[in-house]
């Protein structure tokens, strides 16, 4: 079908999953998922609920239902036009029809439903991840709470209210919703002064002409609560307030009024005198009495405990808030969900301390231990401030970074360095230009980051902002954002800054040098997860505890675990477990090696290394199974026959054959673990083994192959193997395997 005509979306189905594509192109053909989500949070489907339906039933029960299929048609589907950039920085435009994914579509349809059923004046929190399409889901979710009607016919809202700071979302909005009404001036962004008239102002002209949708910022939004309290006819209306968390943190003046009700001495407020977003919502919302005419919808992907206090739902609504019956969001698209459908990375899959870290690169050293208690608060600031300090982290930063991380994306790799107040921040980038240029090394290029200023003690000869030339050379008056994404820069040195609502793709790594607990250490390294083709992630970590970092991330991953790699020698073990299985021949993994870095190998060539052991391990696999199914005969009928003796025998053919079998699940899943380990260790170990390097290529481009989920199928298609990006310098394997 082609593209825009004809079919506006394709559906694949089996028994146990869905996914769902509007645009064919053969074998670069990329499908969606479109599940429900396991009971775990995970990826895929809850099981069946009997031998008589499928797994994937909800979807003839209940997305091809006429009504709800129409409603997607008429209040869903729409052309989507982005603007998009190459690895080489060439901008295009890229064109998709957009299909809602499935948790899409239920959280709108559970919204508006519930909405017409509660009435106004209730309170709604969806904790969708990041990868979860959430700027879709908001503009779906206003437009249609726009165009909502009770039971009798009366429009439920006079306005929608949406609250954030990107401007994104602000044309996102404008350009889907035009093509469900064809008309502008639905949306009314309110984010700047116009003419005489402040934003206070155009708000409140824009309520009292019932504009269907207004779009205002964080800063403007405590103007709502002037204007309805100012304005009699205005409180009489009902408004929906839909609020979009993902932006940065609020600093200044334009903010003074939310910070009048947090105070200054909230714990959300850190030492810059900066307050979350979020923090400066829950503030407005809780000063303020529940009312029937204002209804709030908080979209978020970690919400703190306020957030869930004010805007969450306790699973038995009557009875009192306790430990049993603590509030739970409204609808829930997990972090993990999110990972393991391909949407965002899982940033604690390549974590380690630095004092992991040093254990495994130095595992003959004498460990040294330091009583923290012993340390005064002004010592540990002197010594975390100290010239020497920084810049032994700062060589162990630039080394790792020139050796690990610059060479991903094509050299556009990109670092973030978290430290814990401007002043560090500061002292790093000089430790770090220092540094630099002592080495005379000319591909690191930092750019520093924080707000306010910060002022002469010593070493910072004079007052200094990021804007100034010396500290931010080059910067030309680009915002950081912008300057950041160019090849100018490459390593962010950040003081409470862009640790929330950043998002740079070719960001891969990150040292942090900072206390981080909670909601902020999972905003923090999540700055890492957006993806992009070849990237790969890794963090050092100077100050924190992995179990506090896990800890941070359970609330939100459903189901938190972190691979704790304390030995290098597992990636020598598993090499001998996989070598043992007797599935390749270590011709086959040399000879794929040579075709993989020469450029004129085609994937079929590839393939063709791969398909032997491929074959071994299908056919031994479709072995097994014949005989735990033939020997589970052989038992029915030993017992129906009471033949003790065939019965003891079927028993112990069916341990052997289930042995074999689960030999045969452990090889894939080493397979796996292998390219992992060996991947992550070393970027903190040079092992100088040619065949780890070799065995790793191989593995990578194998284990996709070994699918068992299929054998009661067609033969799986190979001719076509995806070369993907491989981390190491090829240049310098490819000399080794001549």
């Amino acid at each position: 079908m082609t593209f825009k005509r004809g079919a506006l979306v394709h559906f694949a189905v089996s028994q146990n999953e869905v996914a769902m594509t509007t645009k064919l192109a053969g074998k670069d053909t990329f499908f969606l998922p479109f599940n429900l989500g396991t009971e775990d949070g995970g990826a895929g489907n809850p099981p069946a609920p009997d031998e008589s339906t499928y797994a994937t039933a909800y979807l003839w029960e209940r997305v091809f239902q006429p009504d709800a299929w129409l409603k997607i048609l008429g209040r869903f589907l729409h052309l989507e036009q982005k603007v998009k950039e190459d690895f080489h920085g060439r901008r295009y435009t890229r064109e998709a029809l957009i299909f809602p994914r499935f948790h899409q579509w239920d959280v709108v349809n559970q919204l508006l439903d519930t909405t017409r059923r509660e009435g106004t004046g209730q309170r709604y929190l969806i904790q969708h991840s990041a990868g979860s399409g959430k700027s879709n889901s908001i503009a779906w979710t206003a437009h249609q709470l726009a165009n909502l009607y009770d039971e009798d016919g009366n429009k439920l809202f006079n306005s929608v209210i949406v609250v954030t700071d990107r401007t994104v979302l602000d044309s996102q909005l404008q350009d889907t919703i035009y093509q469900f009404e064809h008309a502008r001036g639905v949306v009314c962004p309110i984010t700047r002064d116009v003419g005489n008239q402040s934003k206070s102002e155009q708000l409140a002209e824009a309520l009292a002409g019932n504009t269907r949708i207004i779009v205002v910022t964080i800063q403007t939004f405590p103007a709502l609560f002037d204007a309805l309290d100012k304005r009699p006819q205005l409180a009489e209306g009902r408004y929906a307030v839909i609020a979009d968390e993902a932006h940065s943190s609020q600093t200044g003046s334009s903010a003074s009024k939310l910070k009048a009700l947090l105070g200054s001495e909230h714990p959300d407020s850190d030492e810059t005198g900066e307050i979350s977003a979020e923090a400066l919502l829950d503030a407005a919302v809780a000063a303020r009495q529940p009312s029937a005419r204002i209804s709030y919808y908080a979209f978020t992907a970690t919400p703190k405990a306020k957030t869930l206090e004010l805007f969450g739902r306790p699973p038995n609504p009557g009875l009192p808030a306790s430990s049993d019956n603590k509030p739970e969001p409204f609808h829930l698209y997990s972090m993990r969900q999110a990972i393991e459908e391909g949407f965002i990375l899982d940033v604690l899959d390549r974590y380690t301390t630095y004092n992991t870290a040093w254990r495994l690169a130095h595992p003959d050293s004498d460990d040294q231990e330091v009583d923290s208690k012993k340390a005064s608060k002004t010592l540990d600031k002197w010594v975390r401030l100290h010239p020497h300090n920084i810049s032994q982290k700062v060589e162990v930063i630039v080394e790792h970074y020139r050796a690990n991380v610059k060479h991903l994306l094509d050299g556009q790799a990109k670092a973030m360095v978290v430290t814990a107040s401007r002043q560090e921040a500061v002292r790093y980038a000089m430790a770090m230009r220092d540094y630099v240029k002592e080495k005379e090394y000319r591909d690191v290029h930092p750019l520093v980051a924080f707000s306010g200023s910060v002022l002469p003690d010593g070493v910072i000869e004079e007052e200094i902002t990021e804007t100034s030339a010396k500290l931010n050379p080059g910067l030309k008056g680009r915002d950081l954002r912008d300057a950041f994404d160019t090849d100018d820069y490459n390593v962010m040195i950040a003081a409470n800054k862009f640790q929330t609502g950043f998002d740079q793709p070719k960001l891969c790594a990150m040292y942090v040098d900072k206390k981080l607990h909670g909601v902020d250490c999972v905003q923090t390294l999540s700055r890492l997860n957006r993806t992009f083709p070849g990237k790969e992630t890794f963090i050092l970590d100077f100050f924190n505890e992995p179990e506090e970092i896990l800890e941070s991330f359970a609330p939100y991953y459903r189901k938190s675990e972190r691979a704790d790699v304390s030995d290098p020698g597992v990636v020598y073990d598993l090499q001998k477990e996989l070598d043992d299985a007797g599935i390749y021949h270590w011709e086959e993994v040399e000879a794929f090696v040579r075709a993989f870095f020469d450029p004129k190998a085609s994937a079929s060539k590839l393939s063709y290394y791969c398909q032997p052991a491929r074959e071994r391990f299908i056919t031994r696999y479709k072995a097994v199974q014949q005989q735990l199914k033939d020997w589970q005969r052989a038992l029915e009928r030993a017992k129906a026959a009471d033949d003790r003796t065939g019965l003891h025998r079927a028993e112990q053919e069916l341990k052997d054959a289930g042995t074999t079998r689960d030999e045969l699940d452990l090889f894939r899943k080493n397979l796996t673990s292998f390219v992992r380990t060996y991947e992550f260790l070393s970027q903190i170990i040079y092992f100088e083994d040619r065949e780890l390097e070799q065995l790793c290529v191989y593995a990578r481009h194998l284990s996709p192959l070994l699918r068992v989920d299929r054998l009661d199928e067609e033969e799986i298609d190979v001719s076509e193997l995806e070369l993907t990006h491989y981390r190491t310098y090829q240049t310098g394997l490819a000399g080794t395997v001549s």
